[in-house]
């Protein structure tokens, strides 16, 4: 049976409806930055992702090539996650997304190698005939956190979020963001295949425990 994070990892994977606080601990990425609507078609946001899944699909079949990685086990890709922010607004805009600025990316396997990686960039662009030097390696302890299942259309998150965050403020802990710590989705769902308010997405922010 395939290795599946979501399953193997509940605790950063599928929270429940109710906030609670969790340690993050370091982890690799695929990565793809950008900027601008995430629902504009054909935008930037849509090339990141196909992008991103290019080169995840290529580590995952390496095992039938002729590129072995050591360690190598089988596995369900890992969901696609998005960091979001806009510059200089500590909450986010949903009524202006062009502002938005994200940072697109999908977990590696531990066993994947920056040498794995660098190999399945350009295997991926071989057999894709397209320019994939915009998918990057991210090594990331995302470390202190608040987050939760959020149910429904991602415009509305905000309630959600307001939860998250009086949560965090009762328990103690005040919001964290930073140049490498933003607002934090993780998409259970495929919006292709799902009606707006059947929607999962764990919400996840950044925090650190409050000075008194």
């Amino acid at each position: 049976m395939s290795f599946d994070y979501k399953k193997e990892y509940r605790e950063y994977y599928l929270p429940g409806k109710k906030p609670a606080v969790v340690d993050i601990p370091l982890m690799n990425f695929a990565v793809v930055r950008g900027s601008g609507d995430p629902n504009e078609p054909e935008g930037a946001y849509q090339k990141a992702i196909g992008q991103l899944y290019a080169v995840a699909y290529t580590i995952k079949m390496s095992r039938k090539g002729s590129y072995p990685i050591s360690g190598y086990f089988d596995y369900v890709v890992p969901p696609l996650e998005g960091f979001w922010w806009q510059q200089g607004d500590k909450a986010m805009n949903y009524a202006d997304k062009s502002g938005f600025q994200w940072i697109s990316l999908i977990r590696l396997p531990d066993f994947v190698t920056r040498q794995d990686f660098d190999w399945a960039v350009q295997e991926a662009e071989r057999k894709k005939k397209t320019d994939l030097s915009a998918v990057k390696f991210l090594s990331l302890e995302e470390g202190l956190c608040v987050q939760c299942l959020h149910t429904g259309s991602y415009d509305s998150e905000p309630e959600t979020i307001r939860m998250l965050d009086q949560f965090a403020l009762e328990q103690g802990y005040e919001p964290d963001f930073s140049e490498m710590r933003h607002h934090h989705e993780i998409y259970l769902s495929d919006p292709r295949r799902t009606t707006p308010e059947k929607l999962k997405t764990v919400i996840r922010h950044p925090v650190r425990k409050r000075e008194r």
